[in-house]
């Protein structure tokens, strides 16, 4: 610059060097303060966040309540007294009975299939479907005309009946009917109804039923 001597100029200079050194200290100072990067720092994500980002939602409790069938059935008018006079064990506390949870009528619980059976040859002579209302069950199907057996397919109750004719022994029958009922309006309606004829080894005509 004119007019500056060189002593101006020296001290000038020093100024600017002075200026210099306080702005790197405070850049230095603002780095210290940001984790040495001058960025934030944000750091590894704590473990507990992690595992709760990842943790899959708690399952529903099971619907299904298991209860004591044999019980069940005794304790039920609908099931007639010779059903359960003849429901005994067949060895030690080994009743003859089979058991089976699942949905059919939409309710709240798993419904309840239960199949008396017979202890020698396991005839089915009672199929029952107990449906939970107010905490206790009710028994919403019954079928006691043997040979029979019940069970759940897809949501639907499905009831086996075997087909004697005249002359067949037990352990022979002529065929079958194969029933199909869904739930609707509070009970079951028959949806399908098929015959199977074993003498033929062909499949029964199925057709819906009103």
């Amino acid at each position: 610059m004119r007019g500056l001597t060189d002593s101006g100029r020296g001290t000038l200079q020093a100024a600017y060097t002075a200026m210099a050194v306080l702005a790197a200290l405070a850049l230095f100072v603002s780095a210290c303060g940001t984790g040495g990067t001058g960025a934030r720092d944000e750091g590894p994500a704590h473990a507990d966040s992690v595992m709760g980002a990842a943790a899959s939602p708690t399952p529903s409790p099971s619907k299904t309540t298991h209860v004591d069938a044999v019980k069940l059935v005794k304790d039920d008018p609908m099931v007639s007294a010779e059903v359960k006079r003849d429901l005994k064990p067949c060895v030690a506390d080994e009743y003859p009975i089979d058991v089976s949870y699942g949905e059919l009528t939409g309710g709240y619980s798993d419904d309840i299939v239960v199949n008396v059976l017979t202890c020698g040859d396991a005839v089915g002579v009672g199929s029952y479907v107990y449906r939970e209302q107010g905490g206790r069950y009710e028994n919403v199907f019954r079928t006691e005309e043997p040979p029979v057996y019940a069970e759940i397919d897809r949501g639907d109750l499905v009831v086996t009946k075997q087909v004697y004719e005249k002359n067949d022994p037990m352990s022979s029958p002529s065929g079958e009917t194969v029933t199909t009922y869904i739930w609707a309006s509070g009970h079951f309606v028959r949806r399908y109804n098929t015959r199977n004829d074993y003498s033929n080894a062909v499949g029964g005509d199925a057709s819906p039923s009103s």
